[in-house]
Parts: C-alpha cells; sequence; structure tokens
C-alpha cells in the first residue's frame, strides 16, 4: 500500500452507493425496513462497475421495494469517513409497481417528513430531507451514526 507523508494510504479505498429518495406527489417519501440490521432508511445500495449511477438507483430502488422509478436529479453526495463509502442520492418519483417486502426488507412504506425524522437515523434521515429541497444539492460528510458538524460544502 502507497502512503502520503502524513502515513495515510494514497490508494483510494472508496466505494460507492446509491439511494433514491422517492417523493410521492402527496410529500411522502419511500423507505425500507433492513432485513440485516431492523433500521429504516431509503432504498439504495452498492453501485455496480458496469452500470450509471442513474441505472443503478433505478436497479436498487426496484430490487429493494417493488417500486419503479423515474430519476429526477442528483441531490445530495454523502460520505461516511469512517467507512469510505461515498452516497450518491438521487430524487426520484414512483412510476409504477407494487410495495413489497423483498429478499432485503422486511417491510415498504411511505413516509412523511416528521415520519423521517422520528423513525430514521440521522445519516439516513438527512438525505431524505435533504432531498425535499432538491435545488439546493449538499455535500456532507459524516461518522456513520452523525452528520458532521463543521461548515459543509454547497
Amino acid at each position: 500500500m502507497n502512503r502520503d507523508s502524513d502515513g495515510r494510504s494514497s490508494t483510494p479505498l472508496h466505494s460507492v452507493s446509491v439511494a433514491g429518495a422517492v417523493i410521492r406527489e402527496d410529500g411522502r417519501m419511500l423507505v425500507i425496513k433492513r432485513r440485516d440490521n431492523g433500521n429504516w432508511e431509503p432504498p439504495g445500495g452498492v453501485l455496480e462497475l458496469n452500470e450509471t449511477p442513474q441505472e443503478g438507483v433505478v436497479r436498487e430502488v426496484l430490487e429493494e421495494t417493488g417500486i419503479h422509478v423515474e430519476v429526477e436529479q442528483l441531490t445530495g453526495v454523502y460520505k461516511n469517513m469512517a467507512r469510505g463509502v461515498v452516497a450518491l442520492v438521487f430524487r426520484c418519483k414512483p412510476s409504477g409497481g407494487e410495495e413489497r417486502p423483498t429478499s432485503e426488507a422486511t417491510d415498504v412504506n411511505w413516509f412523511t417528513s416528521n415520519e423521517v425524522q422520528k423513525h430514521i437515523g440521522e445519516v439516513y434521515a438527512i438525505r431524505l430531507l435533504d432531498a425535499l429541497n432538491p435545488d439546493n444539492p449538499h455535500v456532507r460528510t459524516h461518522n456513520g451514526v452523525h452528520i458532521n458538524q463543521k461548515k459543509e460544502a454547497k
């Protein structure tokens, strides 16, 4: 492994994930209850090597929820500083399908913004809440639990 002058690895060790902030006309947001940890989160996952970010979010949302989506725009970039995961979050609108539990989700639901704040951990809730204001994309970092509070670029 190559090291820079600070002793850090100079070889990038990042993975890229995508998530869908799927928002209905009534403002409710699509969420899943993850089968592996029981947490409520927006649908998403690791981007595959042979797909664009937009293709990846369409695939992940369908696989995890049964809902077809149309990608509207990128609303945020979020980096887990502890794990080196960069997440691209896209605002999407539902275009068909039906909510259903899947191999990755024990439940699929549509939450209001208040329910998102109440039931979803900070680093995932902010991704959905940021998507409610798509004209102001965010770049945020976090430690896996809490958003870093230092001034973030917008």
